[in-house]
């Protein structure tokens, strides 16, 4: 097992799923203390890396496309401060930050881990039932339906539309967008025939706000109707093919993937002397070392 713990949160790999939990000061961002702790499977992970910087640096992970409703719909418009799946490192800890992200790409090269996008969502997004205030409205979301009420900030229309229940079941699609130089922040749901929308402030299906920049935690309710709107299924795969004598490009292929084994226990060989390294200069404390140690091992093992 490999971890990391600082101010700003920590992230435990087991070499199948990485734990992110956000820290408790008060410098860490309101949406990520909302979210709550995360549990993210090896097969969610695009990719991850340590961006070094004069301070320290940052733990930054990619998650695939489809994997998690969350990273969808804030489509990468979530600020450093705001994202849940970056960790703000201290120059003390970066070593140990950069081992870390070695690991999960390890493990993902050995895995062959695909970074293609994901048929279906494989993170649960946030609980229910859920809840944001924020400029002109209220939403809840219980799982089942969505609740829009208004404040006395609404514009007329939606006034006079009056409080909104939409069924899931109803819903095409979610929409959110945070508040940015004119521009209003929105949290917009579209329906099934439903007319053209109207601006921010004055359609009854969306939540808009002009002053707040991510609007509370509305991008949590947005998140959490995603996770539950049915999604197309992929097409199956077609049937295997009948069997037949291999063909010089079948030998190939074979020949590549115990060529890519190899490589995969070079690396764990090669990660198990740079480990030896960190724990010798003193990056890693005796528990990491051990820890990490033992993943390594099992994973040649298993291999």
């Amino acid at each position: 097992m490999t971890e990391i713990f600082v101010p700003d949160g920590s992230w435990t790999f087991d070499s199948e799923t990485l734990r992110v939990v956000p820290g408790g000061d008060r410098g860490v961002h309101e949406l990520r203390k909302l979210l709550g702790e995360l549990t993210i499977p090896l097969a969610a992970i695009g990719s991850v890396s340590f961006e070094p910087s004069r301070k320290g640096g940052s733990l930054q992970l990619r998650l695939r496309p489809g994997a998690d409703p969350l990273s969808d719909v804030a489509a990468g418009r979530l600020t450093e401060p705001a994202d849940p799946y970056r960790l703000a490192v201290p120059k003390d800890r970066a070593g140990a930050a950069a081992y870390l992200a070695d690991e999960v790409r390890d493990c993902l090269a050995i895995e062959r881990a695909p970074s293609t996008p994901t048929g279906s969502f494989l993170l649960p997004g946030p609980a229910v039932p859920i809840s944001a205030t924020a400029g002109d409205g209220t939403v809840s979301f219980d799982g089942h339906a969505v609740r829009l009420d208004w404040t006395m900030f609404a514009k007329a229309a939606k006034q006079e539309a009056g409080p909104q229940t939409l069924a899931l079941e109803d819903l095409t699609g979610v929409e959110w967008a945070p508040q940015s130089g004119m521009n209003y922040g929105r949290l917009r749901f579209h329906l099934n025939g439903a007319a053209p929308a109207r601006s921010p402030e004055e359609d009854p299906h969306c939540v808009s706000w002009g002053v707040q920049r991510y609007g509370g935690s509305t991008v949590l309710v947005a998140a959490a109707v995603l996770a539950r709107l049915p999604r197309t299924p992929r097409r199956p795969a077609a049937p295997p093919a009948l069997s037949q004598a291999p063909t010089p490009s079948d030998e190939r292929e074979t020949l590549l993937r115990r060529l890519a084994d190899l490589e995969n226990q070079d690396a764990v060989l090669r990660r198990l002397g740079e480990l030896g390294e960190l724990h010798r200069s003193g990056v890693l404390t005796e528990e990491e070392f051990s820890s990490a140690k033992q993943a390594l091992l099992r994973r040649l093992n298993d291999g």
